[in-house]
């Protein structure tokens, strides 16, 4: 069955949903990563600071590029795919001309 938006079946959005909670998940641990490793050289209540002030903005980054519309859906998995944290072969399932400009658009 098509979705009325932008015509992403319900297998499509199946796909996607799968493959944007997996990016989700791999940035977000990302993110575990550097505040263990911040953490483990905390030495004073500056760094304190630092470490709250570099979470409140990974928050509202995250928050922001993590968008599940599927109107920009295309534009996400393309910066996702950009800065790694998506393969495009995770995408299989997508109709050939989305994949095609999610790898178009994650080239620029």
């Amino acid at each position: 069955m098509v979705s009325a938006v932008l015509g992403w079946t319900d297998q499509e959005q199946e796909v996607a949903r799968r493959a944007f909670d997996r990016a989700h998940s791999r940035a977000a641990m990302g993110i575990i990563r550097a505040v263990q490793a911040h953490a483990s050289r905390m030495d004073s209540v500056e760094e304190c600071w630092k470490l709250h002030d570099f979470l409140s903005i990974q928050r509202h980054e995250i928050e922001g590029r993590f968008d599940f519309r599927l109107p920009g859906l295309l534009f996400v998995f393309a910066s996702l795919v950009k800065d790694g944290l998506l393969q495009v072969e995770e995408l299989e399932g997508l109709e050939s001309d989305k994949l095609n400009k999610i790898q178009a658009m994650s080239r620029m």
